[in-house]
């Protein structure tokens, strides 16, 4: 095993000014390709899986597998994030909107759109993602991946909510663990739900709307509709 690998990268999506190089593209194509093959394979086998795994099933070599990923368990992040920054991305879209729609319908509607996978590959990584929480009650080194991309999803969101809303640093916190909480608790209860569960458990995207209502009532700030 390589000494002194390089860390994961953040799961925080770049400010829309920075334009990513060829390189940087490449990188996280690479990147992605390897969490794909890393969440099928922990969702199929639970914490007996490898890096020599998941290296073999992406198809590159395992000195290459370390130079992205500290552990086997970071080789997830990049697909867990997938999710994260389309929400980002949605949601300042409709922030900038001038629509009359108050922050919190914008809030709501971006996680919606963030949990309705637009095709069939979005539909596959919502399907793994699912695989790898039923896997992560089991396993604390994937849960810690699960809780620090929220982290991260949690401190982008910040600057995005500073920027629509009226209320103070505090209030501005309080909004953003709060739709954060909202959005990770419900995946969290979807993929725990049995198959034959009713369709309100079934639906990420609905329950994350009742979540996210429930935990900002207190908070007036996101009544203020967009100019």
């Amino acid at each position: 095993m390589p000494t002194a690998p390089r860390p994961t990268a953040p799961a925080t999506a770049p400010p829309p000014s920075a334009a990513p190089s060829l390189t940087e593209r490449r990188k996280a194509a690479t990147e992605l390709e390897i969490a794909r093959a890393a969440a099928a394979l922990f969702a199929e086998r639970g914490s007996a899986v490898t890096a020599d795994d998941i290296a073999r099933a992406a198809g590159v070599a395992l000195r290459t597998f370390y130079r992205y990923f500290r552990t086997k368990e970071d080789a997830v992040a990049p697909l867990l994030a997938v999710g994260v920054r389309q929400w980002l991305a949605e949601l300042r879209r409709l922030a900038g909107e001038a629509d009359g729609r108050s922050v919190r319908e914008v809030l709501e509607r971006a996680a919606r759109q963030a949990l309705t996978p637009s095709d069939e590959r979005a539909a596959e990584a919502l399907r793994w993602t699912r695989g790898l929480l039923r896997v992560m009650r089991d396993d604390p080194a994937l849960r810690s991946v699960w809780h620090r991309v929220h982290h991260d999803s949690e401190e982008a969101l910040i600057p995005v909510l500073a920027e629509v809303t009226d209320g103070g640093p505090l209030e501005v916190r309080l909004a953003a663990a709060a739709a954060n909480t909202a959005m990770r608790v419900a995946v969290e209860t979807w993929a725990s739900a049995d198959d034959g569960a009713d369709a309100r458990a079934a639906d990420p995207a609905e329950l994350v709307v009742r979540g996210m209502r429930a935990l900002t009532a207190g908070l007036p700030e996101l009544d203020r509709r967009r100019a």
